[in-house]
């Protein structure tokens, strides 16, 4: 989880290669009208945010019945979109924070080719980032370290 360009997509796939288990990319859950939506820089709101999420739980949940367990890259910004996710996944589910400075981020989405997501949403995903909350089953990594690190880290974590 964490903001656009925080590194979930690498994280997530190397986690999915590393434990044999599918690799749901949230972006590819998201309606044609909130791609729109987001590439003409307009934040996404809670309504636009559900149905994604539900998606998103629907396909997990689906994953886990028949692999037992999947890894999803998905911002999953406020406590309440991390506690739709957890009721729609009939599984325990470990959220991991990536973080880093506004700065770097905003390197690295510059640095992006052909995505969506323009720059000027950052600041919008970093105001409503909530971190989890000491009730809430999550590891917080900041991404200036290797990405194969960053797995070893989750990894040792998840077990």
């Amino acid at each position: 989880m964490g903001v656009s360009g925080c590194g979930k997509s690498t994280l997530g796939s190397l986690l999915g290669a590393a434990l044999d288990a599918p690799f749901l990319e949230g972006d590819d859950f998201h309606a044609p009208e909130a791609v729109a939506k987001m590439r003409a820089g307009c934040p996404l709101t809670d309504e636009d945010r559900w149905p994604w999420l539900d998606r998103i739980g629907l396909a997990a949940n689906a994953a886990v019945e028949t692999q037992g367990r999947t890894v999803i890259a998905c911002s999953a910004l406020r406590a309440a979109y991390r506690a739709r996710l957890r009721a729609a996944i009939a599984a325990p589910v470990r959220f991991i924070l990536l973080e880093n400075s506004r700065e770097r981020l905003l390197a690295r989405l510059k640095s992006r080719a052909n995505h969506y997501m323009p720059t000027s949403l950052l600041d919008s995903q970093l105001a409503t980032l909530e971190r989890p909350g000491q009730d809430e089953d999550a590891m917080i990594l900041n991404t200036d370290a290797d990405p194969a690190a960053l797995r070893d880290a989750a990894l040792h974590w998840l077990r």
